[in-house]
């Protein structure tokens, strides 16, 4: 399976930290060797890389690490390939427009008959069982709002109710952001941490390195990380219940 990794801050906030912890996983500490990528929201467009090569070794993955990309909203995924070959366009998070905004998605497990579920405006570049999801998912988000409900209830109900069908065909551990805000769906693994003052040190699981908070940020920083297995060792993160959808918008989550 692969992993996941997501942020979403008040204020522009480089990844930097927790990235570290999950491009070990990419061939390391981990068996996720089948490629890499990273969205960062900066306003209304979307800066993203990706790389076929596992993360640990990745020229492109050491690059994100020593330039800090400040940004809200940040996706990331590591790949175990199940489903499609090993190549870039196979390569997680995907994106789309709908509305004027960069939707991105990426997503952790297997969609069994996933393909044969009929598409319309959307249609994957590549070959795998979640570029088709996206792709239905996006058109169903499309043909009930042809424009932005103006509840983002609506909205979060009906990923919900999307999320919970494709739960019905395997494994959907799921991120998926529109440049306002962050879904994270649970179906097995899932987990998230909410960072505000007072802050504190967090050390990393999977490599050696320990940052203290409280020198990084200001008191008015509220950042939440959201990945698939917990990334520090000394820290309390909330494990997400199967079948869960929590939204988040500035950093905190959307109730």
């Amino acid at each position: 399976m692969c992993e996941l990794l997501g942020m979403s801050a008040n204020v522009p906030t480089d990844i930097c930290f927790s990235f570290t912890g999950l491009m070990q996983r990419g061939g390391r500490t981990g068996p996720h060797r089948d490629g890499w990528g990273i969205a960062f929201y900066e306003g209304r467009g979307c800066r993203t890389f990706h790389d076929p090569a596992p993360s640990a070794d990745s020229e492109i993955a050491k690059f994100i690490h020593r330039y800090p990309i400040k940004s809200c909203n940040v996706i990331s995924h590591i790949r175990q390939a199940t489903h499609g070959k090993v190549c870039l366009e196979n390569t997680h998070p995907f994106s789309r427009e709908l509305w004027g905004r960069h939707w991105v998605f990426a997503h952790n497990g297997k969609l069994r008959g996933i393909k044969q579920r009929p598409l319309g405006f959307y249609r994957p570049v590549g070959t795998t069982d979640s570029e088709h999801a996206f792709c239905w998912m996006l058109d169903r988000i499309r043909t009930a709002f042809p424009d932005p409900p103006r509840r983002p209830q609506a909205l979060m109900q009906l990923v919900q109710s999307l999320c919970d069908d494709l739960r019905t065909l395997g494994t959907f551990n799921l991120l998926l952001g529109d440049a306002r805000h962050l879904y994270a769906y649970c179906t097995t693994k899932l987990s998230w941490i909410t960072r505000r003052a007072p802050f504190g040190p967090a050390r990393l699981c999977d490599a050696e390195l320990e940052v203290d908070f409280a020198h990084e940020t200001t008191p008015r920083d509220i950042v939440t990380v959201i990945a698939t297995r917990p990334l520090t060792a000394n820290e309390s993160w909330n494990i997400m219940r199967p079948g869960e959808l929590v939204v988040f918008r500035d950093g905190l989550p959307m109730r």
